[in-house]
């Protein structure tokens, strides 16, 4: 896209832009990216979905940005292009991303209720302390 035909700053447009870069790149990584970065947003699988579909409006939030890029192993170029779009869809909100942090993954053992609905509840629990727990380790 040159600049001539770059959507209005702040325009829907301008967030499908973003959201189609985040499309792209999510259709390039292996099976499994989309639930591996549900899990670390702690969202469900649809949120996902919304936020890497351009025709859906919903705007990703600034919090999430560097865990969509460690998960989705950004490059540097895509990363650049990515915040560019961004940047124009939302001025005011521009994220602040740290290149040092990185996330690992890492695997715990649950027991399982035999009931789809407890498991749910207790993998949101696990997820949404971790979430909080990072939230602690960043903000010290």
């Amino acid at each position: 896209m040159d600049e001539t035909s770059r959507p209005e700053d702040g325009s829907e447009e301008a967030v499908a832009e973003y959201k189609a870069i985040l499309k792209r790149v999510m259709d390039t990584r292996p099976s499994g990216t989309r639930q591996r970065l549900a899990g670390a947003l702690g969202k469900n699988r649809s949120f996902i979905s919304q936020i890497t579909n351009p025709a859906y409006a919903t705007p990703i939030p600034a919090r999430h940005i560097e865990t969509v890029f460690e998960i989705c192993h950004f490059s540097s170029a895509e990363k650049a292009q990515f915040l560019a779009a961004y940047t124009r869809a939302h001025p005011r909100r521009v994220p602040a991303v740290r290149d040092e942090r990185r996330l690992r993954a890492h695997t715990i053992y649950l027991p399982d209720f035999g009931e789809a609905k407890r498991n749910r509840e207790l993998d949101q629990m696990v997820a949404d302390f971790v979430q909080r727990l990072t939230r602690l380790i960043d903000h010290s």
